[in-house]
C-alpha cells in the first residue's frame, strides 16, 4: 500500500515550505503531490512567513523525483523555468493502490464545479486555503488540503496523508492529526 502526501498553496514561503520538506522526510511518501501555488504569493494575498521563492525553488527541486505537480493560479510559465519537475498541467489522474485521483489546484475545478469523474474518484485540490472533505452529490469524495503557508478561517497550516484509502489532515505546526 502506497502513502501520498499532499500538499497546496505555498505561495513562496521558505519558512514553510522547509517545515514541509522535514514533514516529507519523516513520512517518507511514496508520492508528493503538491496541488499549485509554488512560488508566488499574488496580488491578492498578503506576504507569506518566510517569502523566498528561490529557496522554495531549491527545496522543491531537491525532492523531485517523488513529487507530481499541477498548475495554480498563481503560477506561471517563469516559474516553471526555475523549477526541476514539471507543474504546468491543469491536472494530473493518478490510480494509486486502485484508488482513481483527480489533482487539481481547484481555481478550474473543485467541489461547486467538479470534472465529470466517476463516483468514488478522489478529487483532490487546494486554492481556497481551506481544509475541507465530502462527498459530492455524484458520489465524488472531495478533499481540500489546505494551505501550507497562508491558511484561512482559523484552519491551521497543513496538508495531507492519504495512506490506505484514509485520508488525513496533519497541522503542519504542531505534526498532529486533526479534522477538517
Amino acid at each position: 500500500m502506497s502513502k501520498i502526501m499532499i500538499a497546496s498553496d505555498i505561495h513562496g514561503s521558505a519558512f514553510w515550505c522547509e517545515k514541509l520538506i522535514d514533514a516529507f522526510k519523516q513520512l517518507q511518501p511514496d508520492v508528493f503531490v503538491l496541488l499549485g501555488d509554488l512560488l508566488y504569493h499574488g496580488p491578492r494575498n498578503p506576504l507569506p512567513d518566510g517569502y523566498a521563492p528561490q529557496k522554495v525553488a531549491e527545496l522543491l527541486s531537491s525532492i523531485k523525483t517523488k513529487l507530481v505537480c499541477v498548475r495554480g493560479n498563481c503560477d506561471s510559465e517563469v516559474d516553471q523555468m526555475v523549477l526541476d519537475f514539471p507543474m504546468l498541467a491543469d491536472y494530473a489522474m493518478l490510480m494509486i493502490d486502485a484508488q482513481k485521483i483527480y489533482a487539481t489546484h481547484g481555481h478550474l475545478h473543485g467541489d461547486t464545479n467538479p470534472p465529470p469523474l466517476e463516483k468514488g474518484t478522489l478529487l483532490i485540490n487546494g486554492h481556497t486555503h481551506l481544509p475541507t472533505k465530502k462527498t459530492l452529490d455524484n458520489g465524488v469524495v472531495y478533499a481540500n488540503c489546505g494551505s501550507v503557508a497562508l491558511p484561512k478561517d482559523g484552519s491551521p497550516h497543513s496538508y495531507v496523508v492519504l495512506e490506505k484509502g484514509v485520508l488525513t489532515w496533519f497541522d503542519l505546526e504542531t505534526g498532529n492529526p486533526f479534522n477538517p
